[in-house]
């Protein structure tokens, strides 16, 4: 019997994920994460555990080398940034997420923060309960261009929404696999020129940290919006707080941020056209419920050595050879 520790702040004790792993022979060990943990509370919850499924907490070099119990970690979600996947490697613990099990709710998401933007949503029911009347003129997303950053699962969602919407949709992604003949591939400085609206699905690496800064941004059109429903870090947010703020880009939507909660000091803060919400993107009812049973699957098959969505377990398996 092996102890699991979760971290997932919507997962509880006597739910199923945990009937789940209790049938599979495992205990459990509920620490849910709803503010920062340090490295060495980390470490302490996760003593004597063989797995854990856990939310964004920084699961470091540090804390793989001081948990040797630990063999496998999922994400229940699909950014795993929060993961030194080397070190876990080095470490000999399978690292798994869960590839587009929240696709359907992130594409929901997007295309409603589109809507808002387009149509002033936000601001015109603030200036209702500050007593006022905005009768403002929105814009129709019917015969804009929607240009996505990145090609998963969520991207893959939005295209024929944002197309039902009456939208072009353009797509600039390194995967070569299943292009959607509907989407025109094309890259970024054309991406960036031509899009009304540029939606942000690709993941946060070295490479695309910081990938939308201001001379990203000064090749938008003034009249564009960018909505992130990613991570933060992608954007420069000093840059883009300045762009709106100068009128060189019409608005943001941004799900993310770069500091979560946002900072009072954020440079995001009180810059008219810029939206930014809770991180809620994936976050609905159904896409929770399948995030927590598919992460339990998950972590019950990499137990047992067979992980299906392991980051490193190809690698595991080399070394074991």
């Amino acid at each position: 019997m092996s102890t699991i520790l979760i971290t997932t702040d919507y997962l509880a004790p006597g739910d199923e994920v945990d009937l789940f792993l209790g049938a599979a022979g495992h205990t459990t060990r509920h620490h849910p994460l709803r503010g920062p943990r340090s490295a060495d509370e980390l470490v302490t919850i996760l003593a004597g555990c063989a797995g854990a499924l856990i939310a964004n907490e920084p699961m470091t070099a540090e804390v793989f080398a001081r948990a040797p119990a630990l063999r496998a970690v999922v994400r229940t979600g699909v950014g795993y940034d929060s993961v030194d996947v080397e070190a876990a490697t080095r470490a000999g613990v399978s690292v798994s997420n869960l590839p587009g099990v929240n696709a359907n709710a992130v594409a929901e998401y997007t295309m409603g923060l589109l809507l808002a933007q387009a149509r002033r949503l936000v601001p015109v029911a603030t200036g209702v309960q500050q007593g006022r009347w905005p009768r403002d003129d929105g814009r129709e997303l019917r015969g804009k261009t929607l240009g996505l950053l990145g090609y998963g699962a969520a991207a893959r969602a939005v295209a024929p929404l944002a197309r039902a919407f009456g939208m072009s949709v353009l797509c600039t992604t390194g995967v070569k696999d299943d292009l959607d003949p509907s989407v025109r591939f094309v890259a970024l400085p054309e991406l960036l020129a031509e899009s009304d609206f540029l939606s942000v699905h690709t993941a946060l690496t070295p490479a695309t940290r910081h990938l939308i800064d201001a001379a990203a941004l000064a090749l938008m059109k003034p009249t564009a919006h960018l909505v992130n429903t990613a991570r933060g870090p992608i954007v420069d947010e000093a840059a883009l707080a300045a762009a709106v703020g100068a009128g060189r880009l019409a608005g943001a939507a941004l799900d993310v941020a770069e500091t979560e909660p946002l900072p009072p000091g954020s440079p995001l803060r009180g810059v008219p056209g810029i939206t930014v919400y809770s991180h809620l993107a994936g976050q609905t009812a159904e896409a929770r419920r399948a995030a927590g049973v598919d992460g339990a699957r998950e972590l019950v098959a990499a137990l047992r050595g067979h992980p299906r969505s392991s980051l490193n377990a190809h690698v595991l398996t080399e070394r074991t050879s």
